[in-house]
């Protein structure tokens, strides 16, 4: 097979007329010779990390969607499932993404439950992740959530560190707004890559201390405004991921997107293919083609270097998509869930109090920091109740491995106006997570989810509407374009009762994450993300 275009050596930084002769899969062949073709030949986009659960998929149905957007690869965390189903979650994401062409390349969750604070389905421990290191299908230690253990000398923490080295495996970060000595103590544990990153002053500390820092777009997280910046003066030591990225999202784009923002804003172009195509190959050693000769041949043809509309992908020589049309195969798979808590009652999210003010939760548009604020409460009947007319609704955790009592909270930018949405979407344990006007509406939003074993949904006095995610209670068994018109459907139902946030079930799934402060909710109860202690409701 031979493919012409305008060949892109991102390393040599240079642009030639060229063709490339692909022979078994590999790259036999790149010579410069003078033809009419516009195209141009790059090496295929790499997203330097994802949480393919967060797309609503599993890896083959993710796959589908990515090719045609050029990505060749991912380097994927697989920490959501492992949170749910343990070392099996993990094993069933490998087998399922080695059925298709995509290179998916998965790490050991680290931090299985995320805390100490949550109940999760299933615990990793450094024995677990030991054996995982030396499987070659792992090919890091996934975002090492648990900063403090890191700060604080935590052995469990040191030993499953260690494991990494011991197999000269990359070890990955997560230390949102970690800075000065903390972040020096950090780093020199042996933490390379940081995705967590929401100032310039922030990434730049971490990038002149010898960190990587990878620029993060997602549905909810996003980053690129405040870091891009950054880019043409550390382009060796950066790269893009989307983290969590929804259905209806992944089919408009994906990591393409982002270069065509960065060139956009005049950044040379073999400086953002190099965060976007080489950066990540090179930094988890991944079995990824460069377009070099006797590479994997795992390139992308795209008609311009400004748009990078892809016209076609090459996955180990194989054409996997063509001018929007992927040839990707749905396959068939187990579906695995673990979900054992009962129907609730109203009662349930009663929360009886004489309190004059509340601790609130003040959730930010495209971020996963939250505020703390403080609130006059609104009590009836002894119980504290939403208050719509101050945009002050009641939020629930409902653990849903075993039936024990809901948390409460309050939460502030939701904006209902009326109804309940609810996700058993919830990071990082995957409990029930509920927002709603009335006790009354938050309980058919949970129950429903129950009754379904997972997925995300909204409830009205009139209309209830479901995507259901029966795999682990986090993904689909249904494909991208199914799945992705649904949720858009239930997107726009959730802004239709009132919501203003840009992706509401995307922030209500990372009201739960404990690890990014400052005030956010477990099944346990309300948390300080900033002291990393439980606190109260009542002031």
């Amino acid at each position: 097979m031979i493919v012409q275009g305008n060949i892109v050596d991102i390393q040599n930084k240079r642009i030639y007329k060229g063709e490339v002769e692909v022979v078994d899969g590999k790259i036999k062949e790149i010579r410069a010779i003078n033809h009419t073709t516009e195209n141009y030949i790059l090496p295929g986009f790499v997203d330097a990390h994802i949480h393919i659960e967060s797309s609503m998929l599993v890896p083959s149905e993710f796959a589908k969607i990515a090719v045609v957007h050029g990505t060749v690869a991912t380097v994927s965390d697989p920490h959501e499932i492992a949170n749910v189903l343990g070392v099996k979650g993990v094993d069933f994401m490998i087998e399922n993404g080695k059925k298709v062409p995509l290179k998916f390349n998965f790490g050991a969750p680290s931090c299985v439950p995320a805390t100490s604070f949550e109940s999760a389905g299933a615990i990793i421990d450094s024995d677990d992740i030991k054996l995982m290191m030396e499987n070659p299908d792992i090919k890091y230690l996934a975002e090492m959530m648990n900063y403090p253990g890191v700060l604080f000398d935590d052995d469990e923490v040191l030993k499953k560190i260690e494991h990494a080295k011991n197999n000269n495996k990359p070890i990955d970060g997560h230390a949102p707004g970690l800075r000065g000595d903390d972040v020096t103590k950090y780093i020199s544990a042996g933490i390379t890559t940081d995705h967590e990153c929401f100032t310039y002053e922030e990434a730049l500390e971490k990038l002149q201390k010898g960190m990587k820092v990878i620029i993060r777009e997602g549905s909810a997280a996003k980053n690129f405004e405040a870091l891009i910046d950054l880019l043409p003066d550390y382009f060796e030591n950066m790269m893009f991921c989307s983290d969590d990225k929804h259905p209806d999202d992944l089919l408009v784009g994906h990591i393409n997107q982002l270069c065509e923002r960065a060139v956009a804003k005049g950044i040379d172009i073999f400086k953002v293919l190099r965060a976007a195509c080489l950066n990540p190959v090179k930094h988890y050693n991944l079995d990824v083609g460069l377009l070099e000769k006797g590479d994997d041949a795992d390139f992308i043809v795209v008609d311009s270097l400004e748009k990078f509309n892809v016209l076609q992908t090459y996955i180990n020589g194989e054409l996997v998509a063509e001018n929007g049309r992927s040839f990707v195969k749905s396959v068939d798979f187990e579906v695995l869930n673990n979900f054992n808590t009962d129907k609730k009652n109203v009662t349930d999210f009663e929360f009886k109090s004489t309190a004059e003010k509340i601790r609130v939760i003040e959730a930010l548009d495209g971020e996963l920091v939250t505020n703390e604020i403080e609130i006059d409460s609104l009590i009836k009947d002894g119980n504290l109740v939403s208050n719509t007319q101050n945009d002050v609704l009641k939020m629930t955790v409902v653990n849903r491995y075993k039936n024990t009592a809901p948390s409460i909270a309050f939460i502030k930018n939701f904006g209902l106006k009326e109804g309940a949405i609810a996700s058993s979407v919830g990071h990082d344990s995957h409990n029930i997570i509920a927002v709603g006007v009335s006790d009354q509406a938050i309980c058919r939003a949970v129950n429903l989810l129950i009754e379904n074993r997972g997925g995300v949904c909204a409830v009205t006095e009139h209309e209830e509407k479901i995507v259901s995610l029966p795999v682990a209670g986090i993904m689909s068994d249904k494909s991208a374009e199914e799945i992705g018109k649904s949720y858009a459907e239930l997107d726009e139902m959730a802004k239709q009762m009132g919501s203003m946030l840009r992706a509401p079930y995307m922030s209500l799934s990372f009201m739960a994450l404990l690890v990014i402060p400052s005030l956010k909710l477990s099944d346990k109860g309300l948390f300080d993300g900033n002291t990393f202690k439980f606190t109260s409701l009542e002031i």
